[in-house]
């Protein structure tokens, strides 16, 4: 409700939102943005006071790749000095 509320639109809309994957942070966070952005695409005016506030940046975080030899992407076997 952070982008309604920013802009005092908590009783204008209803937002109906259907997350999949990631954890419930990744989710809250997914749905923040696509609601401010959301916002933004229903009057461009709102972008302002959104951007002011971060909720239009995106988290640019990704999984790092798993390597070749490696358990996961850094996690190497047991070292076995015999």
């Amino acid at each position: 409700k952070h982008p309604l509320a920013t802009l005092g639109y908590e009783t204008k809309y209803d937002v109906f939102v259907k997350a999949e994957g990631g954890g419930l942070s990744g989710q809250a966070q997914a749905t923040l943005l696509g609601i401010a952005r959301a916002l933004c695409k229903a009057n461009p005016d709102n972008r302002d006071p959104l951007k002011k506030q971060g909720l239009l940046t995106r988290d640019p975080r990704k999984v790092e790749r798993k390597k070749a030899g490696l358990h996961k992407a850094r996690k190497a076997p047991q070292f076995s000095k015999r």
